[in-house]
């Protein structure tokens, strides 16, 4: 039987439901377990985790929007990251980690042998969480690390730090998408991050949505795409006061881009361990709008 999802949105769960999960994860049955601004009590939490550290089929695991809502959680789901070798993505945005929480976290995350999608948006994260995540972005030559990291709405991050995730991200071997949106950047920040940009070799989608940038900003970002190789493809300007002319300008430069690489690509097929087999879903923070994106990965069945 193909491992199936378990997708429970804003429920709170009972002790048969959790139990239910625990024997399906247990059994190897689920690839995506979410239970996204789901209730549940802490003992129960605590019974999921440690199903999660037994299955070897578990893929994906949203816990998104408070599901982990003390270090007692906290240091369950480190425990099953510990013992877990299947999980590629992890979603915890809109809990309140703090920095103590990533501490916590850490050394599961960062050894983590398949781990390469990391959401950590509206975690009230501040320097010292950020430091370790850059622990997660090894240089070139280094281990493998992240390929795609959410950082959204974490305004308790200084420009030091955010000078250090740029660094890391220069360098870093793996990582493809940063999504930095909801950030009280400003143009100061923008201007490390198009350094980093242009440094780096693997980075294609970098999303600085409503980040406090203008157009001195928009404009060392088109001359970066205009006069220097990238693999920048997608760069969200979006919520900001930027004109839409020089939006259109990187957009339209990026899509030349993109088509040029398609043209001297060869035509690849990923296999099943590749990672495109899973794409995230992403709680995109939105201040006004309601912030759950639809899912884009469906897997082959449904429960719950």
């Amino acid at each position: 039987m193909l491992p199936a999802s378990i997708q429970i949105t804003g429920e709170l769960l009972s002790a048969a439901e959790v139990q239910d999960i625990c024997e399906s994860l247990k059994e190897d049955s689920v690839r995506l377990l979410s239970v996204r601004g789901c209730q549940l009590s802490d003992r129960d939490f605590g019974r999921v985790c440690r199903s999660v550290a037994e299955s070897r089929s578990l893929a994906q695991l949203n816990l998104n929007l408070g599901v982990v809502s003390s270090i007692s959680r906290t240091r369950h789901l480190a425990d099953a990251l510990k013992t877990n070798r299947s999980l590629q993505t992890l979603f915890l945005h809109g809990s309140p980690l703090l920095d103590a929480g990533l501490v916590t976290l850490n050394p599961a995350l960062s050894t983590h042998p398949t781990l390469v999608c990391l959401d950590l948006g509206d975690c009230m994260l501040g320097d010292e969480a950020l430091g370790l995540i850059c622990g997660m972005l090894p240089p070139d030559g280094a281990k493998s690390g992240l390929r795609e990291l959410t950082l959204s709405a974490n305004p308790g991050i200084s420009s030091k730090g955010w000078a250090r995730l740029a660094i890391a991200v220069a360098h870093s071997s793996q990582l493809r998408v940063l999504n930095l949106d909801y950030n009280p950047l400003g143009d100061q920040i923008a201007g490390m991050l198009a350094v980093a940009v242009a440094s780096s070799r693997t980075l294609e989608v970098l999303d600085l949505e409503g980040t406090g940038l203008t157009n001195q900003s928009a404009q060392v970002f088109l001359d970066m795409v205009e006069n220097y190789p990238t693999s920048l493809r997608v760069l969200v300007l979006s919520e900001n006061d930027i004109s839409p002319e020089l939006q259109q300008q990187i957009c339209d430069l990026l899509s030349e881009g993109e088509e040029d690489d398609d043209r001297e690509a060869p035509s690849q097929v990923p296999g099943p361990a590749s990672s495109s087999a899973l794409l995230p879903i992403r709680d995109k923070y939105q201040p006004i709008r309601d912030k759950y994106q639809p899912p884009i990965w469906l897997p082959h069945s449904s429960k719950g």
